[in-house]
């Protein structure tokens, strides 16, 4: 029987770190999951794996053009390609204050613009991505998961999903999230991955 694998991408975990990597190249969003299939079986060992899907998790400030255009694109393109689904969340500004350690003064405006300050609170993505993980198991849609992300805060899920006999592999980038990949099954590194998908400009 062949392994059916299933792919969870946290996307600003991933797309923040790319841009960081590749000063802010673009890749090749199609090619993204088959090259992540293709590396599960060098890590697996198992060859033939049987792609299920592609879950990808993203949220946008609708009060920012440039995250409207992104959520238009997740819509129109990205959601339409074979095998994957988008769900986008809105996220949430909280007006934010900082404390100053030399006066205890509280600063809630920039002192450069006098702008008030905001925190951006992504709200639900983390736990739409275990709940999906762990209702995809419970209903035996894949055999393998490929986890795109470096946050400690799926430690637990993936214990948990690792207990009943579905092997996470954790894609993350070098130097990071050694937490989450310590406790899955097996690690991809990203950055060997993405030379082979960035899009070539002219």
């Amino acid at each position: 029987m062949l392994g059916r694998v299933r792919i969870f991408i946290d996307f600003w975990n991933f797309q923040i770190e790319l841009n960081t990597r590749t000063n802010k190249k673009r890749i090749d969003w199609t090619q993204l999951s088959p090259m992540l299939v293709s590396e599960t079986e060098k890590v697996t060992g198992l060859s033939q794996l049987k792609f299920d899907g592609t879950n990808v998790y993203a949220s946008i400030n609708k009060k920012n053009p440039a995250e409207v255009n992104l959520k238009r694109w997740l819509d129109s393109f990205l959601d339409r390609q074979t095998g994957v689904n988008v769900f986008v969340r809105d996220r949430k500004l909280n007006e934010k204050s900082f404390r100053c350690h030399s006066c205890n003064s509280d600063i809630d405006r920039c002192p450069g613009c006098g702008e008030k300050i905001f925190k951006s609170i992504e709200k639900g993505v983390d736990s739409a991505i275990v709940t999906d993980m762990l209702s995809l198991a419970w209903a035996d849609a894949y055999d393998i998961a490929v986890l795109v992300s470096s946050d400690a805060d799926f430690v637990p899920a993936v214990e948990n999903l690792q207990e009943r006999g579905i092997k996470v592999i954790n894609a993350t980038w070098k130097n990071l999230g050694h937490q989450l990949a310590k406790a899955c099954w097996a690690s991809i590194e990203l950055d060997k991955i993405i030379p082979h998908i960035v899009r070539i400009t002219h």
